[in-house]
């Protein structure tokens, strides 16, 4: 995905990309253990919705069923989606990533907000972020076509803004505008298509974690 280039201007402090490699582990120097598991979270969302994982990702994944004891519905979604990615092979998985989201002209899915706040791809909700990435210091990258709205692109960068510990005010104010008000939805439509299983552990896992940061920015703000 990475449709954007790293911030280059307001208030910028040189950030990348959160690394495939580091995008869910992320032990983010600076960083407290639960904004290093929002960096972790959002990461690896952006990892699996960007592009099919390989063996070594499905591998990363299957750590999640060692990672909490809890039985709320985020901790339940997290061992669901270890599992799954510890029972799946990378073919399979990359063939359910392009009938979910690539398809013969379009997937079972479309992951991006315009579609899902209008019903049409490069609508208005598309112009405002752009706007508003723009404000943040984010410049497009010469050559991709692929709109800024994608789910993977929205997760990339609400990591990275926790990554730079941006104001609280500012993440909450990105959340709501951008992703509070369709990404919840998407993410159970994910858990719901015909074409997914291993994605209907990524969904399942989505809709509880994007339920989580409503709660916890509308605390901080």
């Amino acid at each position: 995905m990475n449709d954007l280039s790293p911030r280059t201007q307001n208030n910028s402090t040189n950030s990348q990309w959160p690394s495939e490699e580091a995008a869910y582990s992320a032990e983010v120097i600076g960083l407290d253990e639960e904004q290093q598991c929002r960096v972790g979270a959002y990461g690896m969302l952006a990892q699996l919705l960007r592009n099919p994982p390989d063996q070594q990702v499905l591998s990363q994944v299957s750590a999640f069923t060692e990672l909490t004891s809890e039985i709320d519905e985020l901790a339940l979604s997290m061992t669901m989606l270890g599992l799954s990615a510890a029972s799946s092979n990378c073919a399979a998985v990359d063939d359910e990533f392009h009938n979910l989201f690539i398809g013969m002209g379009r997937g079972e899915l479309v992951p991006y907000g315009s579609w899902y706040q209008t019903g049409f791809l490069m609508e208005r909700p598309l112009g405002r972020l752009r706007d508003d990435l723009v404000r943040l210091g984010f410049q497009r990258q010469q050559g991709v076509t692929e709109p800024e709205d994608h789910v993977a692109a929205l997760c990339e960068v609400m990591a990275i803004l926790i990554q730079e510990s941006q104001p609280f005010q500012l993440q909450a104010e990105f959340f709501e505008t951008h992703m509070a008000g369709w990404l919840e939805r998407f993410f159970n439509d994910l858990s719901d298509a015909r074409s997914a299983v291993f994605y209907k552990a990524v969904g399942r896992f989505g809709a509880a974690y994007m339920a989580l940061e409503k709660r916890y920015l509308n605390m901080t703000v």
